[in-house]
């Protein structure tokens, strides 16, 4: 019996990645609805291939065209994520979710009632609402399973394992371009030079959050969360090539360290299947195991690792202001309005504000207020960084 699924963002670089896997086992799978906001002829491509029925196209002027297009009167295309129960009848087998930004949160919390399991890769997601993405989870019985390679490595390093056992959770970071670069030198670094990750391909936004470290913080609110686990039992230790993902101390004197390939197809095959399937991957890497040049992440170097230590233990609306202030930030830069540099120093300065601080004793009622507090941080940032 083949597998319905669902691909929510399957034209980004997590989406593409499970669409190739499913195309190499084509005939155990049913795709039942594909996502995506501007990149329509790749959606269509893709909908082409597998006879893809149900698609979603957010952005206007791109539903547009792809309404023109002769495939599109076979099927049915949807202008937004309010549709899920007419395309969705009964619960689906699997669901990845890799729709990048906080515009992720609405349709992952929304998707779970209709899907058996979820691969989530939105960031923003966890990190803003993992409370209301875990009571949908439990009230629908769904099966989670975080694909990020890290928190994929810590879940798989964790099965059968007591919480009580765990000393310390450790997340690896490259360090990214400038990791042997002093602060001083990064003040006239160009876009290019930002985004240009040594050991993955993605995204100008994620590169510059690895660029600036920004990225692992949030992966450490995510671990937090997800395994609820506290802040003092995480820690950043950079590795440059990317080969370890994560290490768990226990106390009973095992350490366990996560290795594999430097790409997402690992932890994506591994949400999709039962352990129980196999995958080519490369032979293990003895030459880089012989020299993991672990390193301690330095907050002089990543000023904004610092961010850790202002983070509250209780879930809050605070952590919608870190991602939705980042986000801005990252756009400023990469619309060449500020500098490298700016991003940290201007975060740092914000994030130490009272009109900031005070949300740290506030948790988000649902998803409305999230959305909105996200909205209002965009819109006013610039108020903000002259004042």
């Amino acid at each position: 019996m083949k597998k319905k699924i669902a691909i929510l963002g399957s034209t980004g670089s997590i989406g593409k990645c499970l669409i190739n896997i499913i195309k190499k086992d084509k005939r155990n799978f049913e795709i039942i609805l594909l996502s995506a906001d501007e990149n329509y002829k790749e959606l269509l491509r893709q909908a082409k291939f597998f006879n893809v029925k149900n698609l979603i196209i957010t952005n206007r002027q791109c539903y547009d065209k792809i309404k023109k297009d002769n495939y599109s009167k076979k099927i049915k295309v949807y202008n937004n994520f309010e549709n899920f129960k007419k395309i969705f009848k009964k619960k689906i087998d699997y669901t990845m979710s890799s729709i990048s930004g906080i515009q992720g949160l609405k349709p992952t919390i929304e998707i779970i009632k209709h899907t058996k399991k979820i691969a989530i890769a939105n960031k923003e997601s966890i990190i803003c609402g993992w409370d209301l993405i875990e009571k949908r989870l439990k009230r629908h019985k769904t099966k989670f399973i975080p694909v990020d390679s890290e928190h994929f490595s810590i879940w798989y390093a964790l099965k059968d394992i007591e919480k009580n056992l765990i000393e310390k959770i450790y997340l690896t970071a490259s360090g990214g371009p400038f990791l042997e670069k002093s602060l001083k030198n990064l003040k006239k670094v160009n876009i290019k030079q930002v985004t240009n990750h040594p050991n993955w391909k993605m995204g100008k936004k994620i590169s510059t959050d690895s660029a600036t470290m920004i990225n692992k913080v949030f992966e450490i609110i995510e671990a937090k969360k997800i395994f609820k686990i506290s802040y003092n039992k995480l820690a950043i230790i950079i590795h440059p090539k990317s080969y370890v993902h994560a290490i768990i101390k226990l106390k009973n004197g095992i350490t366990k360290i996560i290795v594999h390939d430097t790409n997402m197809k690992i932890p994506i095959f591994n949400s999709l299947y039962s352990s129980k399937k196999i995958i080519n991957s490369k032979k293990l890497d003895f030459k880089t195991l012989n020299n993991l040049d672990f390193r301690d992440a330095d907050p002089i170097k990543f000023p904004l690792i610092k961010v850790l230590k202002m983070l509250p233990n209780n879930t809050s609306l605070f952590e919608t202001i870190l991602v939705s202030i980042n986000d801005k930030f990252v756009e400023l830069f990469l619309s060449n309005k500020i500098k490298f540099t700016d991003i940290s120093i201007k975060m740092n300065k914000m994030l130490s504000l009272y009109n900031f601080k005070k949300y740290k004793k506030i948790k988000p009622k649902n998803i409305e207020e999230i959305i909105k507090m996200n909205t209002k941080i965009k819109n006013n940032i610039e108020y903000f960084i002259k004042n």
